[in-house]
């Protein structure tokens, strides 16, 4: 049974803003609707009269170099981000977080905007453009802006996306230079149950043996996505070591607020994790970055 009255197919952002703005019931922008499909069916989103889809604007789908930076359009497929040879190449820990999304199923429809946009603490895609410190790209009728990635989240599922007047349109991410190199790990339940019970991701820049700078993301470790910025100071300036990563990781565990959970793990196993993926994943991202480890 349809859970929605009027699905609308845009072929432009304009074509869909004016939908959103005009529309006096509610509305909701959908792409891959992997997320948004089920939430509604299931009784945790409110019915919607009106769908915009947004699949189908070419714009969206862009993934190329531009203007110095990769730019990834948010309607791109989990399956095409993870295959991309120029997501590989500058944003590893993203090509290898899109290919652990849901299963081949959700790969072949969800995108990477909706990914971002349901604002979820633990979202794979998310996770991973916050250690790549990607940039937003939002449309409204103003025109376009770009906003850091941290400044999309509210709390757990809610945008900072102001509903009927913008849309997420796409992603900048630096290219990567030279002793540089980013990673993705995340532990997961058993096979077929595909919730994380905690991701973690490291953009690192290596001066030789010394980290000269570092960039750490986990979900979920609070009610929104988050970098570890007491983790990351604890390791700028500093090799690569067995003390250096134990470190980083006693002051993770004093910034992030890991809890017991039903659908994930406990607090205590939790935090196991967290030492396992941390050691784990910047040892990944310094090999990535040409260091011999």
């Amino acid at each position: 049974m349809a859970t929605w009255q009027y699905y609308h197919n845009s072929s432009t952002t304009n074509d869909a803003l004016k939908v959103l703005k005009n529309t006096s019931e509610s509305v909701k922008i959908i792409s891959g609707g992997t997320d948004l499909l089920l939430d509604i069916q299931q009784g945790r989103h409110e019915e919607v009269h009106t769908l915009v889809d947004v699949n189908t604007v070419p714009t969206m789908h862009v993934l190329e170099i531009l203007d110095g930076y990769l730019h990834i359009g948010a309607a791109n497929l989990h399956r095409v981000i993870a295959q991309s040879p120029l997501v590989k190449e500058h944003a590893a820990a993203l090509a290898t977080a899109s290919g652990l999304i849901g299963g081949p199923q959700v790969r072949n429809i969800g995108t990477i905007g909706g990914n971002v946009a349901h604002a979820l603490p633990a979202a794979d895609g998310t996770i991973a453009l916050l250690c790549l410190n990607a940039q937003a790209d939002i449309a409204s009728s103003n025109g376009f802006r770009q906003v850091p990635m941290a400044e999309l989240f509210l709390g757990p599922g809610k945008s900072a996306l102001k509903p009927k007047e913008e849309i997420l349109t796409g992603f900048d991410i630096a290219l990567r230079k030279k002793g540089e190199g980013s990673a993705f790990n995340r532990t997961m339940r058993p096979q077929g149950v595909a919730i994380a019970i905690l991701n973690l991701a490291v953009w690192i820049s290596m001066r030789a043996d010394v980290i000269a700078d570092i960039r750490i993301a986990a979900g979920p470790t609070g009610p929104v996505p988050r970098r570890l910025t007491a983790a990351e100071n604890a390791l700028r300036g500093k090799t690569i070591t067995d003390k250096t990563i134990a470190g980083a990781y006693e002051a993770a565990t004093g910034e992030v607020q890991l809890r017991t959970s039903r659908h994930r793990a406990t607090q205590a196993y939790r935090q196991d994790v967290l030492g396992n993926l941390l050691e784990k994943t910047i040892r990944e991202a310094a090999v990535n970055a040409g260091v011999k480890l």
